[in-house]
C-alpha cells in the first residue's frame, strides 16, 4: 500500500504527464488515499482534465476537488456570448438532442435543463459547454426520461467487467430508486470500480450514481 507522500507524489506526477494540465499552478495533499486539488486553471475544461488525471492514478481512494477557475487578464466573455457560443456547438454535435436543451449563464455560470433519454447524451451536452471560453462552472439538471432496473444494470456491470478483467464482481450490490443507482459491495481494484461505475451510467434511465464500492486493502 502506498503511504501518503508517494501517492502524492504519483499525482503530482501524472498532473505534470497530462498535456492538457498546467500541473505548476495546481497543489496535491493526499489523507489515507484521499487526494485534495487545489489551485488555479485557466479553464472548466483544464479542471476536469486534472480530476481525471489524478483518478488514473493507483492508490486514489477519492477526490476532494478544490481547482477554482481563474482566466488570465483579458475581456470579460459576456454571458449572451456565452450562451450562444454554447447553443452553437450544441447544435453541431449529432450526440446530443439539442432541440431538448435549454442554456442559461449567470456571470459564467452556466445550468443546463432539460429532457434526453441517455446519460451520454447529458454528459455530451456538459462536456460541449466546458470546452466554451469564460465558463467558470457548469450546473447540468438535465433529465433523463426513463428508469433503470437493478437487475439490468448489474447485468451490464458484470459483462463489463468479463470484458475487461478477470476480476470476479459477484461481491458488487446493486439498488435503484428512480433512475439513481446505489453501488456497493468491495472489489480488488480501482479499474474494476471505474467499469462498474461507467457501465451503470450506460443504463437507459440513469440520472445519478452513488459509487460506494470499496476497494480491498
Amino acid at each position: 500500500m502506498k503511504s501518503d507522500l508517494q501517492l502524492q507524489r504519483d499525482v503530482i506526477d501524472e498532473l505534470c504527464f497530462e498535456p492538457s494540465v498546467d500541473a505548476a499552478e495546481i497543489g496535491v495533499s493526499a489523507v489515507n488515499g484521499v487526494v485534495t486539488l487545489s489551485g488555479f486553471v485557466k479553464s472548466y475544461a483544464e479542471k476536469i482534465a486534472a480530476d481525471k488525471a489524478a483518478r488514473r492514478v493507483e492508490g486514489v481512494k477519492a477526490i476532494a476537488e478544490e481547482i477554482k477557475v481563474r482566466y488570465p487578464s483579458e475581456p470579460k466573455t459576456a454571458d449572451c456570448e456565452i450562451a450562444k457560443r454554447i447553443l452553437d456547438i450544441l447544435a453541431w454535435d449529432v450526440t446530443v438532442p439539442n432541440d431538448r436543451i435549454r442554456v442559461k449563464v449567470e456571470h459564467g455560470w452556466v445550468t443546463l435543463t432539460g429532457t434526453v433519454d441517455w446519460f451520454f447524451q447529458s454528459d455530451a451536452a456538459r462536456k460541449a459547454a466546458a470546452k466554451i471560453h469564460g465558463v467558470v462552472h457548469i450546473t447540468n439538471l438535465i433529465e433523463i426520461r426513463e428508469r433503470p432496473t437493478a437487475p439490468d444494470i448489474r447485468e451490464r456491470i458484470m459483462a463489463a467487467i468479463k470484458r475487461a478483467s478477470d476480476e470476479d464482481a459477484s461481491s458488487i450490490t446493486v439498488r435503484t430508486n428512480h433512475g439513481i443507482v446505489e453501488l456497493g459491495g468491495h472489489v480488488k481494484e480501482w479499474r474494476t470500480r471505474q467499469l462498474a461505475e461507467r457501465a451503470a451510467w450506460g443504463a437507459l434511465g440513469v440520472t445519478r450514481v452513488e459509487d460506494n464500492i470499496a476497494i480491498e486493502p
